[in-house]
C-alpha cells in the first residue's frame, strides 16, 4: 500500500459511510480482484460495486481525500495488466449495465459501462443493428473496458476499433466533478476554457497541450489501422473536431471513470459466409493478406496449426474441418441475402490460386461457428504448447502495417529463436496484427531478465517495421515502459500532460502508460511463490501433478463469468446462479493460487474462503471442456476437499451422500421399510441428521434391485456363441432406477450380445471421489478393478450407463489409480450404452416418441462426447431438442445437500425448467443422469426416460 494512502480500515470505514454499496475489503474478494488476464498481480485497496453514477462520485471523492488510487474495471480481461493495481477497484461488472437509450435513426445507443457486449448486441439486434469492434470475450468483456483498452476484435477490418465506435463520454474525473465530452466546436471551447471551474481548468489545459504539441502529434504517430498504445492525442487536433471524447479512449482508466456512453451502431449483415484459405505456414498466410486486401471482407483472421491441435485434442471426436494446410486465413463476407454474402466469398475463394492457398467456402452457419471457436479460444488454447509447457501473454498483440506484415514475422521468427522460445501464431491478419503466447521461464530463477531481454528486443523489432507495441490489449504494465522506443520524447512528454490534465494527483490507475511501473516487476509467479508443498494426490496429469502449474492453468480469460450463453456450454452454473466472481472458475482458480502463496489466504489447507468458494461448486467438470484453458475444478475441489478435512470431521453429507452405495447396498434389504419411513414425518428426522436438504423428497428404493433381478432371471436361450459384453451395474441403476438397466439388457440382446454383469458388488467410486475421500475412491475402484480384471484382459467392452460413472471409469480413474495398469485398459474398454449400440448397428425402426427434449449430462459434455446419443437419439425419436447450455442443478449430492437447495434450483432455471414448461404436451424428456432424471421429478411434472429405455421402447422388446 502506498505510503500516502490511509490504513484500510479508515479507508473502508469511510466508503461505507459515504456510499450504500457494496465496499468489500474480505480476503476472498481481495484474492479473486488480486489480477486480469495478464502476467501481474497486486492486492486491491479495496473491491466497491456502484449502483449508481453517485456511488461513482462519492468513492471518488472519498479516495482523493484519502490518497487513495482508483481502478475503473470491468470483466477483468485484460491481458496487459492494466486492469490490476493496488488500489480501489471500481468493479462495474454487477451494476450500471444497462442501455439507456437506443436511437434508430441516429444508430446510436447510451449505454452504462458495465453493460456486456452481447447484452448490448442482443438488444440492438432487433433492428438489424449491432456495435461493430467484436473482441473474443464479447460473452462477457463490458463496454466501459472496451473503451477504456480501445478493444478491436475479428470485424475491425470492416468497423474499425472501439474510438472509431465512440460518440460521446459521460465522465467523472477525480475529484468527483460530472460532465460530458465529445466532438468541442470552436466557439465551444472557448466557452468552456472561460468556465472558472475544474472543467474550464482542463479545457484550458487541454487547448494549451495542443497548441504546444501540435506538429509532433500529427508526426509522431505511426500509420497503422491497429495502433493502440499511447494515448489518442490526434483528437485533439483541429482537424479531428477537438474530439475529447475519442482522445479518452484507450487510457486505460489512467485519466477519468466512465459514466455511460453514447456508441455507434452499424448494420449487422442479414446472411454470413466464411471462406478459409489454406497456407503452408503462418508466414505463407502473412505474405498473401496484401493481395486480399481489396476484397469485401468483414474479417481477415490467421492461425496455426497449434490452436487446431490444441482444440482438437480437447474435443477428440470433433476434429476441426480445414483445407489443406499448416496455417489458415478466414475471410469472412456479409449480405442483405444468403445469396449475396455466398457471391462474396466466391469472389475472396477465387484469390485461392493467385496467393497459393487451398481453399473451403463454407455457407452453413453452425460449420462456421464451429470454425469460428478455434479463432475465438485462441487466448486460452495457446496457454498450453504443444509439449505441454505453459505459454504466457506480454509480448501477445504489436501490430505492423498489414503490407509489411509477412517481413515482420519472418523477423520474429529469427528473434524467437535467439531467445530460445516458443509459441502459436495467430491474430487479425487484415490489420497486421499478431497474437502469440511464448514460453517465458516465468517460474525459473532467471524470470524477470528473460522477460525483460524478450519484450525489449521485440518492441525493437516492431518499432523498425513502422509499428505499435499494442495493436489491440493496450500497454498496461506490460508494454508502458518501452513506449519511449516508440513515440519520441515530446511525445511521451505531451502524453504525461494529457494525464495530469485530468488526474493532476496522479490517483487514476497509477504506473499504466505514463511513469509507468516496470514491467518486470509484480509478476506473479515471481511476487506470489507457493509456499504449501504443491504436489498433488489426484495425479492432474495435465499439470504434471503440480497444483501450483493447475492453479495457474487459469489465465482470466474470463469465459466462466460470460454474461450470455455460450452455444455448447455449460460452464460456470454456480457463478450463472449467484453472479459472484468467487463462484465462477477463475475465481476458485485465483482463491487456490493466493492459498498456495499464502499471503492474502493465510490458512493454507484449513482455508475456509476456498472451502466456501468450493462448497458451490457443482463438480459438473463443465470448465474441464468449456473453458479454453481446461481448468479442471472439480478435480481441484476433490483435492483441496481431501486436504481440507484431513484428520477432521466432515460434513455430514460426506458420510451420507459420500458413502451412499454402502448405505444402499445395507438398505436394499429393507427397502419396504426405508421406503415407508422416508414417505413419514419421520423423514425430516433423516434428513436433518444426514445433512440433507429439507426441501428435497428422499429417493426410493427399488425392489428388487437390478443385481437381483438379473441374477434371477433365466438367460435367454440361443445366447451362446454371441458377442460377450460386460453392462456395469451403477449404483443409481442398481439400487435405485432398475427398470433402466433392464431395459438396456433387453436391447443389447435384441442387437445379439451376450450381457454379463460382474460377478460381485462393483462401485467406480465416484461420490467419495467428488467429496475428496480419496482413500476410500482407490479402494473402492481397485476392488472393482479386481473383479473386472479378467473381463478387460480379455477386451470385453464395458458398458455404462450413468454418465458420471461411466466418465469416472473412462477417465478419472487413471487420476485415482494412475500407476494400476487396468485404469488404462478399463479406460480404453468402457463404452457408453450410445457409443455400444452404433457399434452394433441399430436395425432400422419407426419412431415411438414424436418429440423428445434432451438434458445432456455434464460429464457427459465434459468427457464422454455426445455424438454418438444423437445419433441414437435421431433413430428413436422425431424431433429431438438437444439441451447444452445448462447443468440439471442436482449434480450428484449436490442439490440434496443442506444449503444447496435454493442454488440447484437456480442452476436448472438456467435452461432446463423454461424447456419443461415451454414443452408441448406429449413431448417426452431424455436424461441419461440419473441426477437429472430426479431433478426433473422433483421440480417438473414430467416423468423423464434414460436413453436405454427409449430405444427398448422403439424395438418393442422394454423388460
Amino acid at each position: 500500500m502506498p505510503s500516502s494512502v490511509r490504513p484500510r480500515s479508515a479507508l473502508q470505514e469511510a466508503l461505507g459511510a459515504a456510499v450504500s454499496c457494496e465496499v468489500a475489503g474480505d480476503p476472498t474478494t481481495l484474492a479473486t480482484h488480486s489480477t486480469d488476464a495478464s502476467n501481474y498481480r497486486h492486492v486491491p485497496l479495496l473491491v466497491v460495486r456502484p449502483e449508481s453514477a453517485e456511488d461513482v462520485t462519492a468513492v471518488l471523492r472519498v479516495c482523493a481525500e484519502h490518497g487513495a488510487p482508483v481502478l475503473p474495471r470491468g470483466a477483468a480481461t485484460s491481458i496487459g495488466g492494466q486492469a490490476t493495481n493496488e488500489a480501489v477497484i471500481l468493479d462495474f461488472t454487477r451494476h450500471l449495465n444497462r442501455v439507456l437509450e437506443i436511437d434508430t435513426d441516429a444508430r446510436t445507443a447510451r449505454v452504462e459501462p458495465g453493460l456486456v457486449l452481447d447484452r448490448l448486441r442482443e438488444q440492438v439486434a432487433a433492428y438489424g443493428l449491432t456495435f461493430g469492434p467484436d473482441p473474443s470475450t464479447h460473452s462477457r468483456c463490458t463496454i466501459g473496458g472496451m473503451i477504456g483498452n480501445n478493444a478491436c476484435g475479428s470485424h475491425s477490418v470492416a468497423w474499425g476499433k472501439t474510438v472509431d465506435n465512440v460518440r460521446a463520454l459521460e465522465i467523472a474525473l477525480r475529484d468527483g466533478t460530472r460532465l460530458e465530452v465529445g466532438p468541442t466546436s470552436p466557439d465551444e471551447l472557448e466557452s468552456l476554457c472561460a468556465r472558472e471551474d475544474s472543467v474550464g481548468q482542463l479545457y484550458r489545459s487541454l487547448r494549451a497541450l495542443r497548441d504546444e504539441y501540435l506538429s509532433d502529434i500529427r508526426l509522431g504517430f505511426p500509420k497503422l489501422p491497429r495502433r493502440v498504445s499511447g494515448y489518442n492525442l490526434e483528437y485533439l487536433l483541429p482537424e479531428n473536431g477537438f474530439d475529447v471524447a475519442k482522445a479518452l479512449v484507450g487510457t486505460e482508466g489512467t485519466c477519468v471513470t466512465i459514466l455511460s456512453a453514447v456508441v455507434d451502431l452499424v448494420p449487422s449483415p442479414v446472411s454470413r459466409a466464411l471462406v478459409v484459405l489454406g497456407f503452408g505456414s503462418g508466414i505463407d498466410a502473412a505474405d498473401a493478406v496484401p493481395a486480399l486486401l481489396d476484397l469485401p471482407v468483414l474479417t481477415m483472421e490467421g492461425i496455426e496449426m497449434g490452436l487446431v491441435q490444441a482444440l482438437d485434442a480437447r474435443k477428440p471426436g470433433e476434429e476441426s474441418k480445414l483445407p489443406e494446410g499448416n496455417a489458415w486465413l478466414y475471410l469472412e463476407t456479409g449480405g442483405e441475402s444468403a445469396a449475396e454474402a455466398v457471391e462474396n466469398a466466391r469472389r475472396a475463394a477465387e484469390r485461392a490460386d493467385q496467393v497459393g492457398a487451398s481453399v473451403l467456402l463454407v455457407e452453413d452457419p453452425v460449420a462456421q461457428r464451429k470454425l469460428w471457436r478455434i479463432r475465438e479460444e485462441g487466448a486460452g488454447l495457446a496457454t498450453r504448447l504443444a509439449d505441454g509447457s505453459e505459454a504466457w501473454s506480454g509480448w501477445e498483440d504489436a501490430a505492423v502495417p498489414p503490407e509489411r506484415l509477412g517481413q515482420y514475422l519472418r523477423e520474429f521468427d529469427l528473434l524467437m529463436d535467439e531467445h530460445g522460445r516458443k509459441g502459436v501464431v495467430y491474430g487479425h491478419f487484415g490489420d497486421g496484427c499478431l497474437h502469440v503466447r511464448i514460453d517465458f521461464p516465468l517460474a525459473a530463477p532467471d524470470a524477470k531478465q528473460a522477460y525483460r531481454a524478450f519484450l525489449t528486443d521485440a518492441a525493437n523489432l516492431v518499432v523498425a517495421h513502422g509499428g505499435s507495441l499494442s495493436g489491440e490489449h493496450g500497454d498496461g504494465q506490460a508494454r508502458a515502459e518501452l513506449l519511449p522506443l516508440m513515440f519520441p520524447p515530446r511525445l511521451m512528454t505531451a502524453f504525461a500532460e494529457f494525464k495530469a490534465a485530468f488526474d493532476p494527483g496522479n490517483g487514476m490507475n497509477p504506473g499504466r502508460v505514463v511513469d509507468p511501473a516496470p514491467l518486470d516487476a509484480d509478476l506473479r509467479t515471481v511476487i506470489a511463490p507457493p509456499v504449501l508443498p504443491t504436489r498433488s494426490r489426484l495425479a492432474l496429469h495435465a499439470d504434471g501433478g503440480d497444483l501450483a502449474a493447475a492453479s495457474r492453468r487459469c489465465v482470466g480469460v474470463g469465459k466462466c463469468v460470460s454474461a450470455v450463453s455460450v452455444s455448447g456450454g455449460m460452464m460456470c452454473p454456480s457463478y450463472r446462479a449467484t453472479g459472484k466472481e468467487e463462484h465462477s472458475t477463475r475465481g476458485r482458480a485465483r482463491l487456490l493460487f493466493e492459498m498456495l502463496a499464502g499471503d492474502v489466504i493465510t490458512d493454507g489447507w484449513r482455508s475456509t474462503e476456498v472451502r466456501d468458494a468450493l462448497d458451490l461448486c457443482l463438480g459438473c467438470k463443465a470448465c474441464k471442456s468449456d473453458c479454453p484453458v481446461g481448468v479442471d475444478m472439480a478435480s481441484y475441489r476433490t483435492e483441496f476437499l481431501s486436504r481440507h478435512y484431513d484428520r477432521r470431521l466432515r460434513p455430514m453429507a460426506h458420510y451420507t451422500m459420500g458413502a451412499l452405495p454402502r448405505w444402499l447396498r445395507l438398505g436394499a434389504p429393507m427397502a419396504k421399510a426405508f421406503n415407508a419411513v422416508a414417505a413419514s414425518p419421520l423423514s425430516r428426522v433423516i434428513k436433518r441428521l444426514g445433512g440433507i436438504a429439507a426441501e428435497r423428497d428422499l429417493p426410493v428404493l427399488a425392489s428388487p434391485t437390478f443385481r437381483s433381478w438379473f441374477t434371477k432371471r433365466e438367460a435367454p436361450q440361443g445366447s451362446g456363441g454371441r458377442t460377450p459384453i460386460v453392462l456395469w451395474p451403477d449404483t443409481f441403476t442398481n439400487y435405485l432406477d432398475p427398470q433402466v438397466g433392464r431395459d438396456a439388457v433387453a436391447v443389447l440382446e435384441a442387437l445379439g450380445y451376450e450381457v454379463h454383469i460382474p460377478a460381485r458388488n462393483v462401485c467406480c467410486g465416484l461420490t467419495w471421489h467428488s467429496t475428496g475421500q480419496l482413500g476410500a475412491a482407490r479402494r473402492v475402484l481397485r476392488r472393482s478393478l479386481d473383479v473386472l480384471q479378467p473381463w478387460l484382459e480379455r477386451g470385453v467392452p464395458v458398458v455404462g450407463l450413468e454418465p458420471s460413472c461411466t466418465a469416472l471409469l473412462r477417465k478419472d480413474g487413471a487420476e485415482v489409480l494412475p500407476d494400476d495398469p487396468r485404469v488404462r485398459m478399463l479406460g480404453e474398454s468402457v463404452r457408453t450404452f450410445a457409443e455400444q449400440i452404433g457399434e452394433a448397428g441399430l436395425p432400422e425402426v419407426s419412431s415411438t416418441e414424436d418429440r423428445v427434449i434432451t438434458q445432456v449430462h455434464c460429464h457427459q459434455h465434459a468427457d464422454l462426447g455426445y455424438d454418438a446419443d444423437t445419433r441414437l437419439l435421431d433413430s428413436v425419436a422425431g424431433e429431438v431438442q438437444v439441451l447444452r447450455e445448462g447443468c440439471c442443478g442436482l449434480a450428484g449430492n449436490f442439490g440434496f445437500e443442506r444449503g444447496h437447495y435454493q442454488v440447484s434450483v437456480e442452476v436448472a432455471e438456467h435452461q432446463l425448467l423454461p424447456a419443461l414448461r415451454a414443452a408441448r404436451p406429449g413431448t417426452v424428456v431424455h436424461a441419461d443422469g440419473f441426477s437429472c432424471r430426479t431433478q426433473i421429478r422433483q421440480l417438473s411434472e414430467h416423468e423423464p426416460a434414460h436413453l436405454a429405455s427409449l430405444t427398448a421402447r422403439a424395438l418393442g422388446c422394454v423388460s
